[in-house]
């Protein structure tokens, strides 16, 4: 820890300096924090100069195409700096870390530690034991127990971990294999940290999970669904908003669909994967659903909350798929009409099962990725469109650009920039939409902010 000058300052020569750079999911962004407020502990701070790090961690992502690729080049362009600083550390975390644990070691030897993301708790002891080191293991200890009390926040929102792992095994998926079996934390220190983040200004919490819905954390009088866990922080003075990201469709049950239309600090925002519209490629993928269930599944959450905006993920040329198959897929689309998603053209992930089949041809599933994100971005843009001359409520996180501007989200997750010069980050402002842009929304506010 920095060490005091004679006058009982601290001198800041003494101070560390973290680099964390985040790759991938809402799961990682809250890891990263978890993990430098473990080492801020022993004193490092965090800096957004990667040149005067004494130590670089970079959380990785294991989801998208070319995972081990990007972290790879990331490592070389380490390789020149620590060479001009030679006791600099680098260190690789998350689902990357998990998959090759010593081949990161071997391949690169900028790399002084591995961590996987069941052991982010044990990362101080790595850094300062010395040496290269991995550690993969999934402990037997709740890791949420032993790092320190959250105290570095960026704003009035805030993520909070309530379940890791799945065990849904979709042939695509390395979520099984890098953050293991499905595990829920308590929700006695779920709700102490919910309150600790309100105390620290937070309004708006998100939820997260590999598979969040699938939770089942012990509470009063046995286990607790999602739907019990959100009822009770809704109950939370000061806390505003709750969503939670991300689920399965066959983990929606009728109470969870229920609380979208009994808790008005729930958001009427639900990210809901389908993957495809073709049972035949549902079945291959081992989703455990079909398209009809899900479109089951659609009417009953908008009879429970109409206004309710869902976005989804899809996966165009997995393999075997037809354009019998895709067709499917952009009528699953066309008949929900979301209002936002994730599209991507599949790429193998080594150890799934789909990985040991042949795949759709590559100039193929570039065009059907094309096809299928021009239907989305159709439905996002009118989406958004039906949003204007509506009046909103928008959470402000940031000022804009423009002098006067304030930023927010709005309940249903849209970007909104909203021209108010007495607005303040972390109010609640009831505002009128404007104008639709691209990806945003720009609005008026009406009344009073909160």
């Amino acid at each position: 820890m920095p060490g005091p000058s004679p006058d009982g300052a601290t001198r800041m020569t003494d101070v560390k300096k973290l680099f964390v750079k985040t790759y991938g999911c809402q799961m990682n962004v809250y890891d990263s924090e978890r993990m430098a407020e473990a080492l801020g502990a022993k004193g490092y701070v965090t800096t957004d100069v990667v040149e005067e790090a004494d130590m670089v961690l970079l959380n990785t992502c294991h989801i998208r195409e070319k995972a081990s690729e990007k972290l790879y080049s990331d490592l070389g362009r380490l390789r020149a700096l620590k060479a001009e600083r030679p006791g600099m550390k680098v260190g690789v975390a998350g689902c990357v870390a998990q998959a090759e644990g010593e081949e990161i070691l071997r391949r690169s030897p900028v790399v002084d530690l591995v961590v996987g993301p069941q052991a982010y708790h044990r990362l101080p002891a790595m850094v300062e034991g010395g040496g290269r080191v991995v550690d993969t293991d999934f402990p037997v200890e709740d890791k949420f127990t032993l790092l320190p009390e959250r105290k570095a926040l960026r704003g009035p929102t805030a993520f909070l971990t309530v379940q890791e792992g799945c065990d849904k095994f979709c042939a695509f998926c390395v979520v099984p294999y890098t953050r293991g079996a499905e595990v829920s934390r308590p929700v006695a220190r779920l709700l102490d940290e919910a309150r600790g983040l309100v105390m620290q200004g937070v309004r708006e919490i998100t939820l997260l999970g590999q598979n969040v819905n699938a939770y089942h954390g012990e509470g009063p009088g046995g286990s607790w669904g999602l739907a019990r866990l959100v009822r009770e922080l809704a109950k939370v003075e000061g806390l505003a908003r709750i969503r939670y990201t991300t689920s399965h469709p066959n983990d929606m049950d009728d109470d969870l669909i229920a609380a979208h239309g009994d808790l008005r600090e729930l958001m009427p925002y639900l990210h809901l994967p389908v993957q495809s519209g073709s049972d035949r490629i549902l079945k291959a993928m081992n989703r455990k659903h079909t398209a009809e269930s899900y479109l089951r599944l659609v009417d009953r959450i908008r009879a429970a909350r109409p206004d309710i905006l869902l976005s989804s993920d899809f996966i165009v040329g997995f393999p075997g798929e037809t354009d019998a198959d895709f067709r499917a897929t952009l009528d699953l689309i066309r008949a929900v009409g979301f209002g936002a998603a994730f599209s991507f053209k599949y790429s193998a992930r080594p150890g799934t099962p789909a990985a040991e089949k042949p795949p759709v041809a590559a100039e193929e599933a570039d065009a059907r990725l094309q096809e299928l994100q021009g239907l989305i971005t159709a439905q996002q843009h009118a989406a958004q469109e039906a949003m204007v001359g509506r009046e909103v409520q928008v959470l402000y996180e940031k000022t804009g650009r423009k002098p006067g501007q304030m930023v927010g989200k709005s309940d249903h997750l849209h970007a909104v920039h909203v021209e108010h010069p007495e607005g303040r980050v972390g109010q609640l402002q009831r505002v009128r939409v404007t104008a639709s842009a691209a990806n945003s929304l720009a609005a008026e506010p009406v009344g009073p902010a909160s």
